[in-house]
């Protein structure tokens, strides 16, 4: 289970990434562009949110089932922080992550109340890219790649 889990949790980062920087270059290319908010935008923004929603749900349930759960009771709470990659495992990159998912739907949720589409897209532009940075900031790129 815990494979196969950790195969789509990494497959699907893919789509994560691609959706959430389309859905932040297009709110920023739509702000600096004074377009209309349109359907086309507010599909790609919600495909943002829903994407990573998924991979956060994914990674939670990998996260209890994986091997390095365990190293919680092994090693205890400063042995987890004195291993850098225990560390990333189990604090940094779910802390980090809960975090971008939570900049995501503020700027999801912030953009409906906006007036103007202006304000729109910079919501969805500004939170989406901060979210995504965070994300790519958090990445186990030696075991994903």
């Amino acid at each position: 289970m815990y494979a196969t889990l950790q195969t789509i949790h990494s497959y699907w980062a893919y789509f994560v990434l691609l959706v959430l920087l389309a859905a932040a270059v297009n709110a920023l290319l739509g702000k600096a562009q004074g377009k209309i908010f349109g359907q086309k935008d507010l599909r790609i923004s919600l495909f943002g949110l829903i994407f990573s929603h998924i991979q956060l749900l994914i990674g939670l349930v990998l996260y209890f089932v994986s091997p390095w759960f365990q190293q919680w009771s092994a090693l205890g709470v400063s042995g987890v922080m004195k291993d850098p990659q225990t560390r990333l495992y189990l604090v940094e990159h779910p802390t980090t992550n809960i975090l971008v998912i939570l900049l995501i739907t503020m700027g999801w949720s912030m953009h409906k109340r906006q007036t103007t589409d202006a304000k729109k897209f910079l919501r969805i532009g500004l939170f989406y890219s901060l979210g995504l940075l965070l994300l790519l900031s958090r990445i186990p790129w030696d075991a994903w790649l």
